[in-house]
């Protein structure tokens, strides 16, 4: 049995998790990521890009602090079994980091790469429309955001480690040519 809640050798998956009301909204979201191979790993780190502090907002520390406190299940799988202590190709990650006027879910401050988990409450119409200006406003201040439903991440986490794994991969390419 692996930690993942299969035998080995199956796809890796965290436990169920009881979304309520939402959940035929996420599935139908969130299609199953079937056909992603397995999480190549390896790799090394690249030079330090252009993050600096600046972006850093310690007025929100609390609410940041708050929230790595309370971490969603779907945050706590792909933290502990993908991110935590360099997993994803050496890289360091940071949990609900604030940047400008947001808290991320996960931020990697060498490669600029913003992660973000959207569980049921992403659904309404009114915080779509705040997500699109969030990640506007965090893409424009040069940070790349990856999204990823909270149903894939506890189905389907090899398939959200190598589409993490894909846009590191890019990311250290574009760099690597300026």
């Amino acid at each position: 049995m692996s930690p993942f809640g299969g035998a080995e050798g199956s796809p890796r998956r965290c436990a169920p998790m009881s979304i309520g009301a939402g959940e035929d909204k996420i599935e139908k979201k969130c299609p199953p990521l079937e056909g992603v191979p397995a999480l190549a790993g390896g790799g090394g780190q690249m030079s330090k890009t252009n993050y600096s502090n600046k972006e850093y907002n310690k007025i929100l520390r609390p609410y940041a602090h708050k929230l790595r406190s309370e971490m969603t299940k779907s945050e706590s799988c792909l933290w502990k079994y993908v991110l935590k202590s360099g997993k994803m190709k050496g890289y360091k990650f940071k949990r609900q980091r604030p940047v400008l006027k947001y808290i991320p879910d996960f931020l990697c401050p060498e490669l600029k790469l913003i992660i973000e988990l959207d569980g049921s409450t992403h659904d309404s119409e009114e915080i779509r429309e705040h997500d699109i200006i969030r990640q506007r406003e965090l893409e424009d201040a040069g940070f790349t955001v990856l999204r990823f439903c909270d149903a894939d991440v506890l189905n389907a986490i090899d398939g959200v480690a190598y589409r993490i794994e894909e846009k590191i991969l890019e990311i250290e390419s574009r760099n690597k040519n300026t």
